[in-house]
């Protein structure tokens, strides 16, 4: 059941949390490493600490993606706003401090809603403060709520008249296999009309001497960053990991086209979760996140499958990363 609980309401922010997501964290913990080979889904990276960890590793200079993104949106931001036409509202999946998001919002003449959806309730408050304040003609309605059914959270939001984009942005439909990114884009076509748009991000293929390192960083801050998620279950679950016993190992799988994430077990241990034992080998690992990167035909065949057409794609200058324009069909 979907329960809707407003935090804030006045007269240009509303802040409202919807229960969207079936799983808690503790299903997730137990299904995962009940099973062969053993896994966590990577949305449970972004507490308090995993999300400043994320917004570190961007600052990276291995981590290419978000200065890539940043490239497209700052050198072709006319380009893309007059591409979107006649929108009136904005709608984001896993906004976060919207940063990239304003150099878009800065080319968006007249009024318009901006909804931002999160999971972060702290970090939509704040930044949709910041917003009101840079913006005198935006209105915004965040939603705080996992958005992997995209629809859920979207429902919420007022009637409106005239298009919509959704942003997308980042490298985020990577976390999603083929079969579950389409999935999610059929879910967001449910709520959309013909003619919206999605503008989405995508990280390209490259070559693996790119890749590995943007996921595996001399400093170690994607190390403590995929450990830190045995941290949140050790403080919400009661748990026993001891993270120095777990090493951080990123490679690119190229048979499957993506990054690979894991958490590998440095000798054999037995690891308490409330009434749940897990018992580890030398060597097993936890695969904590896949990062899929795309190409012409498998950008295309993910918009087909989500009842979407690309109408227009805009790439770095190094043909690393691309923002597509798709629209409803």
């Amino acid at each position: 059941m979907t329960a809707l609980f407003p935090i804030t309401d006045d007269e240009r922010f509303t802040l409202v949390r919807i229960d969207a997501h079936a799983s808690t964290l503790v299903d997730d913990v137990r299904r995962g490493l009940s099973s062969n080979p053993k896994s966590l889904p990577p949305r449970w990276f972004y507490d308090d600490l995993g999300s400043a960890l994320f917004g570190a590793i961007c600052q990276l200079p291995e981590y290419y993606v978000t200065r890539a993104e940043t490239e497209i949106l700052t050198t072709r931001r006319d380009e893309i706003v007059n591409a979107f036409g006649d929108a009136v509202r904005i709608i984001e999946l896993g906004s976060g401090s919207a940063r990239k998001t304003r150099i878009l919002l800065d080319a968006i003449d007249g009024e318009f809603v901006y909804a931002p959806i999160d999971v972060d309730a702290g970090m939509l408050e704040t930044s949709g403060r910041d917003l009101i304040g840079e913006y005198p003609d935006m209105r915004v309605r965040a939603i705080c709520s996992d958005f992997a059914r995209p629809s859920i959270p979207i429902r919420a939001l007022p009637d409106h008249s005239g298009r919509t984009i959704v942003f997308f942005l980042g490298s985020t439909i990577g976390n999603l296999d083929p079969v579950d990114a389409a999935t999610m884009l059929r879910d967001l076509r449910k709520v959309l009309r013909r003619g919206d748009a999605l503008f989405l991000g995508a990280d390209l293929r490259k070559s693996k001497s790119i890749l590995e390192p943007a996921y595996d960083d001399a400093v170690g801050v994607t190390a403590a960053f995929n450990r830190n998620v045995l941290q949140r279950i050790n403080r919400v679950l009661g748990a026993d990991f001891d993270l120095a016993s777990f090493a951080h190992r990123a490679f690119y799988n190229e048979a499957f086209g993506r990054i690979e994430m894991h958490l590998v077990s440095t000798r054999a241990q037995r690891v308490r979760i409330g009434d749940l034992v897990v018992d580890f080998d030398e060597g097993e690992t936890i695969h904590t996140e896949s990062s899929y990167k795309h190409d012409e035909t498998t950008l295309a065949a993910l918009a087909h499958a989500g009842g979407f057409t690309i109408e227009r794609r805009w790439t770095d200058s190094r043909g690393w990363f691309a923002d597509l324009l798709m629209v409803a069909t």
